[in-house]
């Protein structure tokens, strides 16, 4: 029997039609919404310069400024939330933020997790230390150390002996010269100093055999003494000015060193092998530099740099030059809308001269 074609309601027609546009407007929606409707939510962390926060929770700095001129020639609506550094990733991985701004390394382990932009700023890691002392103080300083103390006392100490052996043989039959009692001990005490230091005045000496015997063995123990007591003094000095001396990163696996957990330096000095303190920001790690708690602080060399530069202690340094790699960049979600676009502004933005000259009065010209 043949078979009668179905006709399909006109309505529910209709209402397929309006099913498939809803469908497709759904799908659209995310694209449409970040370019000119919904508001972003956009996270970001304290790093100064880059990202500062007023008392007012006014947010600004060089990041900052520059997602503003993004979001002014994109037309987005945007709402900055405070994160830490790890929420920086998480929080767009997992769809909480629409992106991230700031002072964030592009990394191998955090490209797995989110899309970055093009990077805005490239660096490396730098190193604090506090500032060396003068050499004359530093000179002066390592003299007054306790083992020196104790060397002194030790030489000092011999010199009375021997200078009693020349008392008690001289004082009999050398009176004018060694006189007995204190004054005559002195005496012994004096010929015994000027006999090791080769200086010789002639107003003592020795006349009895026994006070000249030991004053010829004197002479050729003094001068190996005295040469033992130089090399001593001038090692002393020299590693005491040595001594926690930091040059450059080859010197910070003998060194304490310091820097910020679940950052990118964290990542570096481990794969280096170095131990660190963490610290949960730069400012806490730059105040155990000041007080001697560790030796060296490892971080974003800009980011030192300017906190260095802002330190009314004056009492901090960053060495000179950078190692490591890290390039700043914004971070969107996987395969995010947002990404293309925000590339074209931003890399309109650091081609300018404006950004050069921003980035110049901001953090002077890297030396």
């Amino acid at each position: 029997m043949p078979r009668l074609p179905v006709k399909t309601p006109p309505a529910l027609l209709s209402l397929l039609a309006v099913f498939l546009a809803l469908a497709s407007c759904l799908s659209a929606l995310p694209a449409r919404a970040q370019e000119t409707g919904q508001s972003l939510t956009v996270a970001t962390r304290v790093a100064p310069p880059f990202v500062m926060k007023d008392g007012d929770g006014t947010w600004s700095g060089l990041a900052i400024d520059m997602w503003r001129e993004i979001a002014e020639q994109r037309g987005y609506e945007y709402t900055f939330v405070e994160s830490d550094l790890a929420g920086l990733v998480d929080g767009v991985a997992d769809g909480r933020y629409d992106a991230s701004v700031g002072a964030l390394t592009v990394t191998a382990a955090r490209e797995e997790q989110v899309d970055f932009t093009h990077p805005f700023y490239a660096t490396g890691f730098g190193i604090a230390v506090p500032k060396a002392p003068p050499a004359w103080l530093s000179l002066l300083r390592n003299f007054f150390t306790l083992q020196f103390l104790q060397a002194i006392l030790a030489l000092c100490a011999l010199l009375l002996v021997v200078g009693l052996l020349f008392w008690l043989v001289e004082r009999r039959h050398n009176a004018e010269e060694f006189a007995p009692g204190p004054r005559g001990l002195f005496a012994g005490f004096w010929f015994s100093a000027v006999t090791m230091t080769t200086v010789g005045y002639g107003d003592k000496a020795p006349r009895t055999a026994a006070g000249k015997a030991i004053a010829l063995v004197w002479m050729f123990a003094a001068i190996l003494i005295i040469s033992t007591f130089t090399g001593m003094i001038a090692s002393s000095l020299t590693s005491g000015r040595l001594t926690g001396a930091i040059g450059g990163p080859e010197d910070l696996a003998v060194a304490s060193v310091g820097s910020i957990r679940a950052s990118a330096s964290d990542e570096w000095l481990s794969s280096e092998g170095i131990a660190f303190t963490g610290y949960p920001d730069i400012e806490s790690g730059l105040a155990a530099l000041r007080e001697g708690r560790i030796e060296a602080f490892v971080y974003d060399e800009p980011l030192l740099r300017y906190r260095v530069r802002k330190d009314t202690t004056n009492t901090l340094r960053v060495l000179p030059g950078t190692f490591g790699r890290q390039d700043y960049a914004i971070a969107t979600g996987p395969d995010s809308a947002l990404r293309e676009p925000v590339d074209i502004s931003l890399l309109q933005i650091v081609e300018g001269s404006k950004w050069r000259n921003d980035l110049t009065r901001v953090l002077g010209k890297v030396k």
